[in-house]
């Protein structure tokens, strides 16, 4: 049960980092639309991520932690060189803490369905 938990989180994690990738990076006016506020937005996608990578390697929280900092700011960066798109300093705090958060709660839950399994199960 903890390898599909933790094989899950993994590609849900790679698939969210390659959708925030590809919805950092494509022109405005091809991202979705909706009425949420901006760092809402921010928040939940980040969050989502890192939920999903402390899920896929909670053996590894500081790993999780650090590799996703560099990705959050990475992203940031990354906007530098496309056109109608901009880096923001309160874009990356927000992505930071949500990331960070997710992963901390990810690797939490994943610990703790891993103590509530038995010793058979748990592997």
């Amino acid at each position: 049960m903890r390898r599909l938990v933790s094989l899950t989180g993994r590609v849900a994690a790679w698939i969210l980092a390659g959708l925030v990738v590809l919805l950092s990076i494509v022109p405005p006016a091809l991202r979705p639309a909706t009425d949420t506020p901006h760092n809402i937005e921010h928040f939940a996608i980040f969050f989502a991520t890192g939920l999903a990578f402390g899920f896929g390697y909670s053996r590894r929280p500081l790993m999780v932690a650090v590799t996703l900092l560099l990705f959050a700011g990475a992203i940031e960066i990354a906007q530098v060189f496309v056109p109608d798109r901009h880096a923001r300093l309160s874009d990356f705090v927000v992505d930071a803490l949500a990331v960070c958060a997710g992963a901390i709660l990810g690797i939490a839950a994943s610990r703790t369905v891993a103590l509530s399994l038995p010793k058979e199960a748990a592997n």
